[in-house]
C-alpha cells in the first residue's frame, strides 16, 4: 500500500521522486504510515490531502470528521472492539445502507464483515486515520476498553517477567506496572459487563488466546499481546494468592473484586499446558444467580408440583443434568424459600459458588477428608431441618443422604443422569435397594438450559420439512406456528441470543411411579406411567419454549433427545 501510494502521489504531481524516496528510507528505519512521514518531511501539508486524494483515486469518497456531528446511535451500530480493531466508524445511515468511514480502504474484508455484523449493506468513504481514532474516544464510552488499556502498555519493561532469574519478590515488583494491573482488571470488568460466567486465557505458540463464555458458549476475543503471557497469568495469581514460582502443577484460588459497587467473587484454576499456564476464572456474580423460583421458566403446574414438594417436612429431592445445566441455580432457588430464621439450612458443596445469609454452607476438602458422606454424618448432629448435598457420587454418600430423608430431614442433591427415570435406575445401580428409593425420594427434576433469543435482532425464519419430522410434532401442532431466530446485533455480541432459560421434567414420586419402582421396573416403564400423570419430557418442554418464540429449533435439537 505503501509503495503504491506513493507512486501515485508522484505520478498526481503531490510530491517528487525524491520525497517519496525519502520517506520510503525513513519507513524501513524507523517505522510508521508513509502519509504521515511525508506530513512530518513537509512534502504535504496534512493527512487530509491524502486522504482527500485517496478518496478520489479509488472513487469512493472522503470525509472530514473533524467537520460533522455523528449519531451515537448510529456510530455503536458497530461493536467498539471490531471499530477500534479495524479503525471504522458508521457516520450514517440511509435505508438499508450504512456509510463507515474507513483509513484503510484496501482492507476489503471489513466491509463484509461490518455487512454481516450490522446486516446493512455498507458504503465505504476514507477518512483520516488519527480523525476515526479521535471520534471513536469521544463515541465510544470506553475509556478503559481493553484496546485502549493495552496501548498504555509498556512492553519493553513488562518483559522483564520472562526472566527465570528473577526472585519471587523481583517477578511481583515486575508485574505490579500499573498499565498491566489496569488491563487485567479492565479484562474481568469487560467479561463481567458482557454476562459472561467464565474467562479462559490460553497460552499457544505463538498467541495469548482470550474466550469468554457467555450464555453457556466459548466466544473468542480480541487476543492479548503474546509477550505478555507470563506477566497476566502472574498478576492472576497474585490476585488469588497463588504461588507465583511454582509452574508445574495446577494450582486453585479465589479473587474477590467490586464491579458497579457489588462483589463478585471468581474462582480461579490454573493448569500447565506445554506453552505455558492456562487460567480459567469462573464469574460467581450475585446478580447473575436467579433466586426466584418463578422466574427460572417452570411451567405453571410443574412450579405447583416442585414448590409443594420443597416445602414437606421431609423426604428427598433430586435435580438432574449435565455440568452447566442450571442445577446449583435451581437448588439455590428452592432453598431462599426456605431461608427463615427457624429452619436451619445445612449445606455441603464443591465448590460453594454463591455466598447466602443465613444458610450454614460447607466447603469440601478431599485432602483432609471432608467428603459428601463425612460432612451429612456430622450435620445429622447439628440439628438440621433441611440439608443439601452438592452432589450424591457414591453409595456411603447415597445411604447418609437416604437415612436423613427418612427420619425427618428434607434433603435436597443432585446426580448426573439423561432425564428424571433414570434417575432411579442410576441410584439402585449405586446398590442402594429399591423399597429405600421409593420410601425416601419425593421429586425427581430434570434439566437442560437454552439460550435465548435475542430480542433486538429476532425475525422470523423458515424451518424444513426434515427438521420439523426431527422436532416430533403433529401436523395440528404445527398449524400456526412461527419459527424465530436471532440474527446478531450489537446487543448480542452478535450472537442472535441473550440469556438463558430452562426446560424442566418433573416427576414427582407418586403412589403409582413408587408401585413400580418397588417391582423393579425399567426407567422406559417409569417415563411411560409419568406422562400418563401429566409430565412433560425435557423435549415436550424445550418445545414449549419454542412455540412461544424463545428459544430457536436448533437449540431444541442440540440439547434434548427425541422421545419416540
Amino acid at each position: 500500500m505503501a509503495s503504491k501510494l506513493g507512486s501515485l502521489l508522484v505520478k498526481a504531481g503531490k510530491i517528487t521522486q525524491e520525497q517519496l524516496e525519502k520517506a520510503l528510507s525513513i519507513q524501513k528505519e524507523k517505522g510508521g504510515k508513509i502519509g504521515q512521514i511525508l506530513v512530518e518531511m513537509g512534502a504535504v501539508k496534512d493527512e487530509n490531502v491524502i486522504t482527500e486524494f485517496l478518496g478520489r483515486q479509488l472513487n469512493i469518497g472522503s470525509l472530514n470528521l473533524t467537520e460533522i456531528e455523528l449519531n451515537p446511535e448510529v456510530v455503536k451500530l458497530i461493536p467498539v472492539d471490531i471499530a477500534r480493531k479495524f479503525n471504522v466508524i458508521a457516520i450514517s445511515k440511509l435505508g438499508k445502507t450504512l456509510i463507515v468511514a474507513i483509513s484503510d480502504p484496501e482492507n476489503i474484508f471489513v466491509m463484509d464483515m461490518i455487512k454481516f455484523i450490522t446486516g446493512f449493506n455498507v458504503q465505504l468513504v476514507i477518512s483520516n486515520e488519527n480523525d476515526i481514532k479521535n471520534a471513536l474516544d469521544h463515541y465510544y464510552d470506553d475509556s478503559e476498553s481493553l484496546s485502549r488499556l493495552m496501548e498504555d502498555l509498556d512492553m519493553e519493561n513488562l518483559e522483564i517477567v520472562e526472566e527465570e532469574s528473577l526472585d519471587e519478590q523481583e517477578l511481583k515488583s515486575a508485574i505490579e506496572d500499573k498499565p498491566l494491573v489496569r488491563l487485567v482488571d479492565g479484562l474481568i470488568t469487560d467479561a463481567i459487563k458482557r454476562k459472561a460466567s467464565d474467562i479462559h486465557i490460553e497460552t499457544y505458540e505463538k498467541r495469548l488466546r482470550v474466550r469468554y463464555r457467555i450464555d453457556g458458549t466459548l466466544q473468542e476475543m480480541a487476543p492479548l499481546p503474546y509477550k505478555l503471557r507470563a506477566a497476566v497469568v502472574s498478576r492472576i495469581k497474585i490476585m488469588a494468592n497463588l504461588d507465583i514460582s511454582e509452574r508445574r502443577r495446577p494450582q486453585d484460588g479465589r479473587i474477590k473484586v467490586k464491579v458497579g459497587g457489588r462483589k463478585i467473587d471468581l474462582r480461579v484454576s490454573t493448569i500447565p499446558t506445554i506453552f505455558g499456564e492456562k487460567v480459567v476464572m469462573r464469574i460467581l456474580d450475585p446478580k447473575s444467580l436467579m433466586l426466584d423460583l418463578t422466574k427460572l421458566g417452570f411451567p405453571e403446574r410443574s412450579l405447583q408440583l416442585f414448590d409443594y414438594a420443597i416445602h414437606q417436612p421431609y423426604g428427598m429431592i433430586l435435580v438432574t443434568g449435565p455440568t452447566g445445566s442450571g442445577k446449583t441455580t435451581t437448588l439455590y432457588s428452592a432453598l431462599s424459600q426456605l431461608n427463615k430464621s427457624d429452619v436451619n439450612i445445612m449445606t455441603a458443596e464443591d465448590p460453594v459458588e454463591y455466598n447466602i445469609e443465613g444458610i450454614n454452607q460447607v466447603q469440601m476438602h478431599q485432602e483432609i477428608g471432608l467428603t459428601f458422606a463425612t460432612s451429612l454424618r456430622s450435620f445429622l448432629r447439628q440439628d438440621p431441618d433441611v440439608i443439601m448435598v452438592g452432589e450424591i457420587r457414591d453409595l456411603e454418600t447415597a445411604e447418609i443422604a437416604i437415612r436423613a430423608a427418612l427420619t425427618g430431614h428434607l434433603v435436597f442433591s443432585t446426580l448426573h443422569t439423561n432425564d428424571a427415570p433414570s434417575t432411579i435406575n442410576r441410584l439402585v445401580d449405586m446398590g442402594v435397594p429399591t423399597f429405600l428409593v421409593a420410601s425416601s425420594v419425593r421429586m425427581i427434576i430434570a434439566q437442560r438450559l437454552f439460550r435465548k433469543i435475542c430480542e433486538h435482532c429476532k425475525e422470523k425464519v423458515e424451518v424444513s420439512d426434515e427438521i420439523l419430522q426431527r422436532l416430533g410434532l403433529s401436523s395440528e401442532e404445527l398449524k400456526g406456528l412461527e419459527f424465530y431466530k436471532g440474527k446478531g446485533c450489537p446487543a448480542c455480541n452478535n450472537t442472535g441470543f441473550s440469556g438463558r432459560t430452562a426446560a424442566y421434567e418433573v416427576m414427582p414420586i407418586t403412589g403409582k411411579i413408587e408401585r413400580l419402582i418397588l417391582e423393579g421396573k425399567s426407567s422406559q416403564e417409569i417415563q411411560v406411567a409419568a406422562r400418563e400423570e401429566g409430565m412433560l419430557t425435557l423435549r415436550e418442554a424445550a418445545l414449549e419454549k419454542l412455540k412461544k418464540g424463545i428459544t430457536t429449533v436448533e437449540e431444541v435439537l442440540g440439547e434434548t433427545a427425541s422421545n419416540q
